[in-house]
């Protein structure tokens, strides 16, 4: 009896390995998957919104990374004071997009760290 029960422990064992096996993962950025497919897995405080492009969410994580050094460093909030986003180092043309997100970023790492929201 209780080499059937082995047995059929086993065969549960191997069904779910193979399973687990055959699932697709996401791809990874660097095989071309969107990079919202990433941060969606984040969904935490500090998650970019959905709607942003790849430019404004690089620029909001910059802006939550912004606000924590000012935070830690014991300095007052204000995003024009943070060279990242006065003079971002991304092309011309996503200049624009990334301010957008630094500056939501950065209000949003604010409500974290000094508000505690």
């Amino acid at each position: 009896m209780n080499v059937r029960l082995g047995i059929s422990m086993a065969a549960g064992l191997a069904s779910l390995v193979v399973a687990a096996g055959s699932a697709s993962p996401l791809p990874s950025p660097s095989e071309g998957a969107p990079l919202l497919a990433v941060y969606v897995q984040e969904r935490g405080w500090d998650a970019p919104p959905p709607e942003l492009d790849e430019a404004s969410r690089h620029g909001y994580h910059d802006g939550l990374e912004g606000a924590r050094k000012d935070y830690e460093n014991h300095r007052r909030p204000d995003v024009n004071n943070r060279d990242e986003f006065r003079h971002p180092d991304v092309r011309e043309r996503d200049r624009e997009a990334y301010r957008h997100g630094f500056e939501r970023g950065y209000r949003r790492g604010v409500e974290h760290f000094y508000n505690g929201r």
